[in-house]
């Protein structure tokens, strides 16, 4: 017996029955007419025979294996993995909500078209914009729906403008949205204080250039202070400025990416407004743009009638077209709405100072351990260094090894590519302080352990159920599927 499969069936012992289907009321003549002869399975199909508990019990530890923000602290850079209140999972479960379809009349889901047509102004109002989409599905789908709508801007002045500009801080979807809309990218470097380096940006806007995607805070977790005089030397050179809202966890309530000067905006609701995310999905990214923009605005759009009730606007000529079928991932929407009603606009503002206050305690409390490439004030997250523990041999791949051995979630690690052995903390706001000096104290622990007994920490995990992986062979020869003996 091969060992996956010996752990696949190690509970099973003849006779045992977990359930028991109904007979079959198929017969032999209409089975074999109905399916083609070379799918027919000619033997039993070698399934393990345990009884109901034992499968509930060898499922429900498997599931104890995956790593949630709902079991544990998830300090993930750039990524904003907090807490999300349960109340907005039971709002999104209403049966109003979830039990109804996009293609049913406008008078049998004006609720929903409610909701829809009140998120939508109140994204506008917290991010400075005129109007917004819903549909995009993500984060990514936002940029590159920005992206088109950016185009189509310049395409309607009779201009061909071929080239964005991204600083080397960005996130790694920026150029890649940007290439996959057509564009080419341009990387204009960061300046000795980790922000967007002014002549070199200068230098990289032309004619040619259609946009500079941003995000303020950066990826360094540093808020662009000179953001007013980008957005002019942007603006100077006829292309617009969009704002990645990758980061919106620092700024939500506090300052509006439009009265900064951008253009077009997205947001990840899934990071910051209430919904559970990683591992792809689910998501939402909607897309706020400036009063010139609005006639490419993906279509249909919610509306108030002048009678008050709602509806969808089909009647847009100059609109890109639909970017998502139906109007985005309503589900989220729905979390993202309650989200907002639930805390208000001073619960908004409370969100995005608490998480600044918590990454600046961290990174003031782990700075005497490990290098800051940037001192100083940071936003909602910030990055380390770990080339000091180079000297013991141990990398900062190494030390988020160690850290799963005491239940943490890494950080993200080796990101931006301009910080050598980079970590990037993002300890949100929904953590307590003794949450948070747990970690540290963790991460002070692993720095020791580094000094005095390296070996530990090269070889960590300890505790999992997965040890430390070959790298080199998992990149080059993947297992890309599941030999389980059926």
């Amino acid at each position: 017996m091969k060992p996956e499969k010996a752990l696949i069936f190690e509970m099973s012992r003849p006779g045992r029955v977990a359930y028991s289907l109904p007979e079959c009321d198929v017969t032999e003549i209409e089975t074999s007419s109905a399916i083609p002869e070379a799918m027919l399975r000619r033997k039993p199909a070698e399934l393990p025979e345990v009884c109901e508990v034992d499968v509930i019990r060898h499922y429900t530890e498997l599931s104890r294996r995956n790593f949630g923000i709902d079991n544990g602290f998830y300090p993930l850079g750039s990524c904003t993995m907090k807490y999300n209140p349960k109340i907005n999972e039971d709002v999104a479960r209403f049966a109003g909500f979830a039990k109804i379809h996009p293609y049913q009349p406008e008078e049998s889901i004006q609720g929903a078209l409610e909701l829809l047509y009140t998120l939508q102004n109140d994204l506008a109002a917290l991010t400075g914009m005129e109007q917004v989409t819903l549909q995009p599905a993500a984060g990514a789908h936002g940029e590159w729906t920005g992206l088109m709508l950016i185009r189509a801007y310049h395409e309607s002045r009779g201009e061909t403008r071929t080239k964005v500009i991204v600083p080397d801080t960005s996130h790694g979807t920026n150029p890649a949205s940007a290439t996959v809309a057509g564009f080419e990218t341009v990387t204009v470097p960061s300046d000795a204080e980790g922000m967007v380096d002014l002549e070199a940006l200068r230098a990289a806007v032309g004619s040619d250039t259609a946009a500079l995607m941003l995000t303020n805070p950066n990826t360094l977790g540093l808020f662009e202070k000179r953001i007013v005089e980008i957005a002019e030397i942007v603006h100077d050179a006829g292309g617009l400025l969009y704002y990645d809202g990758a980061n919106s966890n620092a700024i939500m309530g506090i300052a509006r990416p439009g009265d900064m000067g951008f253009d077009v905006v997205h947001l990840n609701l899934h990071k910051t407004m209430s919904t559970p995310h990683g591992g792809g999905g689910p998501g939402a990214g909607p897309v706020g743009v400036k009063r010139e923009l609005v006639p490419f605005l993906p279509r249909p759009t919610v509306i108030r009638r002048e009678d008050g009730r709602y509806g969808w606007d089909w009647d847009r000529p100059r609109s890109i077209g639909r970017v998502k079928a139906y109007s985005g991932n309503f589900g989220i929407l729905v979390r993202a709405y309650a989200y907002i009603r639930t805390y208000g606009p001073e619960g908004l503002r409370r969100v995005s100072e608490l998480a600044v206050l918590n990454a600046n305690y961290m990174r003031s409390r782990l700075s005497p351990y490990f290098d800051v490439p940037y001192p100083g004030v940071c936003k909602h997250e910030f990055v380390l260094s770990g080339k000091r523990l180079k000297e013991h041999g141990v990398r900062t791949l190494d030390a988020a090894k160690r850290l799963l051995d005491f239940g943490y979630h890494p950080p993200t690690i080796y990101f931006p590519l301009n910080v050598e052995e980079c970590l990037m903390i993002e300890p949100t706001e929904t953590e307590s302080k003794e949450t948070l000096d747990a970690f540290i104290e963790t991460m002070i622990r692993i720095v020791r352990e580094a000094e005095t007994d390296p070996q530990l920490v090269l070889n960590a995990p300890h505790t999992t159920a997965v040890k430390r992986l070959d790298e080199a062979t998992a990149a080059r020869k993947p297992v890309l599927n599941c030999s389980c003996g059926v």
